[in-house]
């Protein structure tokens, strides 16, 4: 991607970490909706042509978007189509490239929700060195004349029941919707997408107001020198903390506030 798109991508990604990022939020369910969205817009080209016309207010094309897809999915993923539509792009197929990217990655945040994270890496993996091995089953997979179902349903009884369900759906997807790539290139690009959310940690930071974009610049950066990976900041203001910063990192939490300090400082005089 170029330009324009890949600041659309990266400000997509961004929406999505931080929704689902909240764990009340369906990550499997969001991923199939985003899916059925990316069909959609592979299928009528000309959509998505409206969709990515520089010539139209970014306002109206998500106005669009929304009338189009609400009550067909929810509003989670409405919100982020909405919100991918006002930006815009080199070339209206990155659009669809890119909702897909984040329906793969909705269902790798699931996995790992769900701790199997590190298995699906591995069966995708796995199954790639499978079908590099059998001709005759990538022949199978990647047959032009054989229907989506059949294809579906072949995928059922080689994975179903002995992979992660978030694996199968990937792959299904991967076979059933190729999008002109080979297998073997879906496949790589998926190993890459797992192994990059493996990667990535989120801190969940609280400060009695908002912080500055240097502020959290710095703090990034420096949390990433700590735990040697790229950090996400997940940024929440409360007006009751008196000052400084409170920060948690999976079950570690860092506190800097002042009133963390007072607390303490408390607690010993109590001794």
């Amino acid at each position: 991607m170029n330009g324009a798109s890949r600041e659309a991508l990266a400000a997509a990604r961004e929406s999505l970490d931080a929704l689902t990022d909240n764990t009340s939020v369906d990550a499997a369910k969001l991923a199939e909706e985003l899916a059925a969205v990316t069909a959609l817009l592979q299928r009528e080209v000309s959509l998505r042509r409206v969709l990515t016309d520089p010539s139209q207010p970014g306002e109206a094309r998500a106005e669009l978007a929304g009338r189009l897809l609400r009550g067909q999915v929810g509003g989670e993923a409405v919100d982020l189509i909405s919100g991918m539509v006002r930006s815009r792009w080199s070339q209206s197929r990155d659009l669809v490239d890119s909702v897909e990217e984040l329906a793969n990655t909705a269902d790798l945040t699931a996995a790992q929700h769900g701790g199997d994270l590190d298995d699906v890496e591995d069966e995708l993996f796995r199954f790639g060195r499978i079908v590099a091995s059998d001709p005759e089953l990538r022949a199978a997979l990647t047959d032009r004349s054989a229907s989506a179902s059949a294809k579906a349903q072949l995928l059922s009884s080689l994975l179903g029941g002995k992979a992660r369900p978030a694996t199968e759906r990937l792959v299904t997807r991967l076979v059933t919707q190729p999008r002109g790539r080979s297998l073997e290139e879906g496949l790589e690009s998926l190993s890459k997408l797992a192994a990059d959310r493996r990667e990535r940690m989120v801190a969940v930071v609280t400060s009695a107001v908002p912080l500055s974009d240097r502020q959290k610049q710095r703090l990034g950066a420096a949390l990433a020198k700590i735990y040697g990976r790229p950090m996400h900041l997940n940024l929440d203001v409360d007006p009751t903390v008196l000052g400084g910063i409170a920060v948690r990192v999976g079950d570690e939490v860092i506190d800097g506030t002042i009133s963390e300090r007072l607390e303490e400082a408390t607690r010993r005089m109590a001794g």
